[in-house]
Order: C-alpha cells, then sequence, then structure tokens
C-alpha cells in the first residue's frame, strides 16, 4: 500500500509540473494553513474548558469546519 501511494504522490508531483505549478510550494502552504487552523482548534476548544484529547471526532470537525469558513 505504501509502494502505491508514493505512486499516487509522484503522479500528483509530475501533474503540478504539467500544470506548472511548484509542489514544494503548494505543500509548504497547505501545510502552514493545517497548522494555522488546528491552533485555532486548540485555541476553541480551550475557550469552551475543554481539551482536544477529550473531545469526540464529531465535535472535532464541527470546530474545523467552523474555522474553515472563517
Amino acid at each position: 500500500m505504501e509502494d502505491e501511494l508514493g505512486d499516487v504522490f509522484f503522479s500528483l508531483i509530475n501533474f503540478a509540473r504539467f500544470l506548472q505549478l511548484d509542489a514544494e510550494n503548494a505543500l509548504e502552504r497547505t501545510n502552514k494553513k493545517f497548522i494555522h487552523r488546528f491552533t485555532k482548534m486548540e485555541e476553541e476548544a480551550n475557550s469552551t474548558g475543554r481539551a482536544l484529547q477529550d473531545m469526540s471526532l464529531e465535535e472535532m470537525d464541527a470546530i474545523w469546519n467552523k474555522i474553515k469558513k472563517q
């Protein structure tokens, strides 16, 4: 399965090159966006007196989707 996933990644990088996009830059931007959203999730949970590890996946998804809309 990991080999197949690696093939998918390789194909996506080649597709990005075909589109004349910088795959590394796109990944870096995505990582920064994720870190920002996750930090906001933690802040939102803490503001209600809870920790993320104490929340259900549904509760975390609700917070994630709220932050994505902002």
